[in-house]
């Protein structure tokens, strides 16, 4: 998630006019730093919360639940990496490559509710916070800059998509599956994303190319069916 402001850390809509140009150098803040890292491990222990709800009950063997908790351990960090941190860094690198200004900040409402929500109800509905833009950009850049987030997402699912199933090729039914829950997590965050509505990107690319926004939105759509219908039966192994 991305937003635009010329001088606060508010939501606004780009504004359409020539920016000084600060240079395509990535930079960092200790502060943004310090968000990146808290709301990375609290993303992570959402994901852990969530591998793990079905996997805890009376009766499991203690070998399954071990196993259970490595594959957590593994799966959980590796989806927060690069479905949040890699698309809120898509979205500033895309900001500063073009001169501007940007930042993460973390949202600490948002990520308390992800936290709830992942502990009692076991689904993610992450909100953690944004890359916040500022300066003085035009429609074309917030709507490049805003789909680098979902297209990172999309991009990065592919890949995975493809080792979960070469890993089921080799009947390595422990780690495949594990791959193919990042490859959605990267599905989830991208199409969350991509809706138009408020300050998600999906809102901006809108603004900038409809029919851009379509072709993102329908794949990120046709990868979520195709991980749920193929993926996941593909690599869990037989019976």
């Amino acid at each position: 998630m991305s937003g635009w402001t010329s001088s606060s850390f508010l939501y606004q809509p780009p504004i359409s006019s020539p920016h000084p140009v600060m240079g395509p150098r990535a930079r960092f803040s200790r502060l943004e730093l310090q968000h990146i890292a808290i709301a990375f491990v609290v993303l992570t222990a959402d994901l852990v919360l969530i591998l793990l709800r079905d996997a805890y009950y009376p009766g499991i063997p203690r070998a399954d639940l071990i196993s259970a908790a490595f594959g957590a351990a593994v799966a959980a960090p590796l989806a927060a990496a690069t479905g949040f941190v890699a698309h809120e860094m898509a979205h500033k690198f895309s900001a500063q490559h073009r001169g501007l200004w940007a930042e993460f900040r973390m949202s600490p409402q948002g990520l308390l509710m992800s936290f709830i929500f992942s502990a009692l109800l076991g689904f993610l509905f992450a909100t953690p916070g944004a890359t916040m833009i500022g300066g003085r950009g035009t429609m074309e850049e917030a709507g490049i800059t805003s789909l680098a987030g979902p297209g990172t997402n999309l991009a990065e699912a592919a890949g995975f998509a493809g080792v979960a199933i070469l890993l089921a090729r080799f009947h390595e039914w422990f780690w495949a599956p594990l791959i193919a829950y990042v490859a959605f997590i990267n599905v989830i965050f991208a199409a969350f994303n991509l809706l138009p509505l408020g300050p998600l990107d999906g809102k901006k690319v809108l603004a900038w190319n409809k029919g851009i926004w379509v072709l993102a939105l329908a794949g990120a759509v046709a990868m979520g069916v195709f991980a749920y219908l193929y993926l996941f039966p593909w690599t869990t192994g037989p019976g």
